[in-house]
């Protein structure tokens, strides 16, 4: 059982934001914005490449719900999924990170030279 797992089955306490039957989404513990969520499906999938398409309509929905409780829907927000060990994905469980609450920038990207991918 992933971490993820243990989160969404009470094992593990989480800071929730909200939670329905379906979705969890709870403060990252290591924030890389004034708020960072995770929302996770309670339903175990590695990455977004083995998601069932037909959850992502109700998931996109929990999304702008996390938005509007944490008062970033009108101001604006990021949402990000890592996948795979290229992607950054650390956790092997799919999750969404969700960004806001300041203007954003793409710092974390400045590690990295476009022209050494090539």
């Amino acid at each position: 059982m992933c971490l993820f797992c243990k989160i969404s089955n009470k094992e593990i306490p989480s800071n929730t934001i909200l939670e329905n039957d379906d979705f969890l989404a709870f403060h990252d513990i290591n924030p890389k914005a004034p708020v960072h969520i995770l929302v996770i499906p309670k339903k175990h999938y590695d990455s977004f490449d083995t998601v069932d398409s037909s959850i992502m309509a109700d998931m996109t929905e929990f999304i702008k719900d996390v938005a509007k409780e944490t008062n970033i829907d009108k101001s604006g927000y990021r949402v990000i999924t890592n996948i795979g060990e290229n992607g950054g994905q650390e956790v092997k469980h799919l999750h969404f990170h969700v960004l806001g609450g300041t203007k954003l920038k793409w710092g974390h990207f400045s590690d990295s030279s476009p022209k050494n991918n090539l």
